[in-house]
């Protein structure tokens, strides 16, 4: 009797377990979710994220944003993205914004756009322009090391007696020392060059505001998303925020991509 009940019992999980990988008949797809990462950082910094979208069935994909120039990395992004079939959803962090903001426009798969405390620029509007309209930054010249490279062209990096309290103040200081050790630098022409025709303002937006961000003023983030008439949840977070709260992130995220 016992051996017969766990031969029903299995029989009935195995079951269950096949109807769950078996999409629904008529079920719509979920998008691919595309993770677009900043200056100063790299892909690991949506890990968090991304282990949750995956566990919720979602195709994740967190290209290397090459940093070198708005124009470049948005083709960059852009050809990434011509390589995806089917409904695509951009989440963007930081510089990684302008990037997505350029990429995404025409694409018509791209259904929406998640910006986690990023630049969403207008047509003309820089870095730089967006980064000081508000008081508040804490990422000056003076928290930068430039190092050269090429004939004429320099990198910058945040110092490591700035990178914690002004980028991540809300991770562990173990961390931000790994994460500032592995930075990858901006091109600093990167902080002057004009965006060009912002996707937002053909596909849907969302927007989470890093109440606590020391390096793009909160006031600045909550600017962008009410031009880009984006859904909007605020967290008390520092910039990197889809490090700090992964799970507030990812809700935003499958959110968009519903």
């Amino acid at each position: 009797m016992l051996a017969g009940s766990a031969a029903v019992a299995t029989g009935a999980l195995l079951g269950t377990s096949e109807a769950q990988a078996l999409p629904r008949t008529g079920a719509k797809p979920k998008p691919t979710v595309v993770l677009v990462h900043g200056a100063f950082a790299d892909a690991s910094g949506w890990n968090g994220v991304a282990a949750q979208l995956i566990r919720d069935g979602y195709q994740v994909i967190a290209p290397a944003n090459p940093l070198r120039s708005v124009a470049t990395d948005s083709a960059y992004l852009a050809s990434v993205l011509a390589t995806l079939s089917g409904p695509i959803v951009v989440a963007a962090h930081s510089y990684g914004g302008i990037v997505a903001t350029n990429a995404a426009a025409g694409n018509p798969n791209v259904k929406a756009l998640v910006y986690v405390a990023a630049f969403a620029p207008d047509e003309g509007e820089s870095l730089l322009e967006l980064q000081t309209r508000f008081p508040g930054s804490k990422l000056s010249e003076a928290a930068l090391d430039f190092r050269p490279y090429g004939e004429g062209l320099v990198d910058g990096y945040i110092k490591k007696e700035f990178f914690h309290d002004v980028f991540a103040g809300d991770v562990p200081k173990s961390t931000t020392d790994l994460m500032h050790a592995g930075q990858r630098p901006a091109d600093a022409r990167t902080l002057g060059e004009p965006s060009g025709a912002p996707a937002w303002k053909t596909i849907p937006s969302y927007y989470l505001v890093a109440r606590n961000d020391q390096v793009l003023p909160a006031e600045a983030q909550r600017f962008m998303a009410r031009r880009a008439g984006s859904q909007v949840r605020e967290v008390g977070a520092s910039h990197v925020a889809m490090i700090s709260q992964p799970a507030v992130t990812a809700d935003l995220i499958k959110h968009a991509a519903r």
